[in-house]
């Protein structure tokens, strides 16, 4: 069997066709937003998927309650290009080893690709979206518990050293979630001294993590360390141009993503068309364009 004919979390084949494989995509988007999640979406896991597919895209779900994995790997069962992502707020486990674990099996092993683990993105920081926001569930009406990987000293917890320690053999990308600029220095030092396989620093400009790209030429300078571009922190304003065209140019190792999925942001074709208009002005060349958008992100996530 080939390893993009669909087997199942359980070994069980799916009865749908297979997707496109992701090396054969135009582009992989690392980081969607579909419901159901901390806010209302857009798309479902199926109709983001679908819509991936009629641009030849693949598409990587993010959900800040959890784990997308069982949805992405029934969505490969119809199939559509879709792999999934934890994330380890406290709601979801925190930082237990046995909830990533989980959502690798759920995952399954038909896409060939890592799943991503994202570390706490609910961290109680003083910050305030520009988004407009509704909550997807009375309960969420306050929020989340906060989840920082650092203690109160600074220094990284005992619990998220052994969480990439259990990487190492594990199909993951762990991702630095909303860590601020020291945490991100920390979890880089970490996960070099304990050789983990695969760190993205995701979304490094916005502001509860405030990494420039003169900052990022140090701190991304490991040879396992991706750095996350996502568009929505230009949307936003988070993100200067400036700054946002120097890390689409300059930097090695660079994952360009949406961060969409709000239903108040544009939707995914939009994005597409945006995008062109953003490569231009940015000055990259077809080749470059085509690192930052399919071959580093197939890089990052190929096993």
């Amino acid at each position: 069997m080939s390893s993009t004919e669909p087997t199942g979390a359980a070994g069980t084949a799916g009865s749908g066709p297979a997707p496109l494989p992701a090396r054969e995509s135009r582009f992989i988007d690392v980081h969607y937003h579909v419901g159901p999640d901390a806010y209302l979406r857009r798309h479902t896991a199926t109709t983001a998927g679908a819509l991936y597919a009629e641009h030849r895209g693949w598409v990587v779900l993010k959900n800040h309650l959890g784990s997308t994995a069982a949805q992405a790997w029934e969505a490969r069962q119809q199939g559509l290009p879709v792999s999934g992502s934890i994330v380890l707020n406290r709601l979801a486990g925190g930082f237990d080893p046995r909830a990533v674990e989980q959502a690798v099996i759920q995952h399954g092993d038909d896409s060939g690709l890592r799943l991503i683990v994202h570390l706490p993105t609910v961290t109680g920081r003083t910050h305030r979206s520009r988004l407009a926001r509704t909550p997807s569930h009375p309960l969420l009406g306050d929020g989340q518990p906060p989840l920082t990987v650092a203690d109160e000293s600074g220094a990284l917890r005992p619990e998220v050293t052994e969480l990439l320690r259990a990487a190492r053999n594990l199909p993951v990308v762990i991702s630095t979630g909303h860590a601020d600029g020291h945490e991100v220095r920390l979890l880089v030092d970490e996960v070099v001294r304990l050789d983990v396989p695969r760190l993205m620093l995701n979304q490094p400009a916005n502001p509860m993590t405030g990494l420039s790209c003169k900052d990022l030429v140090e701190v991304a300078a490991a040879e396992q360390v991706w750095t996350e571009q996502t568009a929505l922190t230009r949307l936003l304003g988070y993100q200067d141009w400036a700054d946002f065209a120097d890390v689409l140019s300059l930097l090695p190792r660079v994952v360009y993503s949406s961060d969409l999925g709000q239903p108040s942001q544009m939707d995914i074709t939009d994005w597409l068309t945006w995008n062109q208009n953003i490569y231009s002005e940015a000055g990259l060349t077809p080749e470059r364009v085509i690192d930052i958008t399919h071959t580093g992100p197939l890089k990052m996530l190929s096993l």
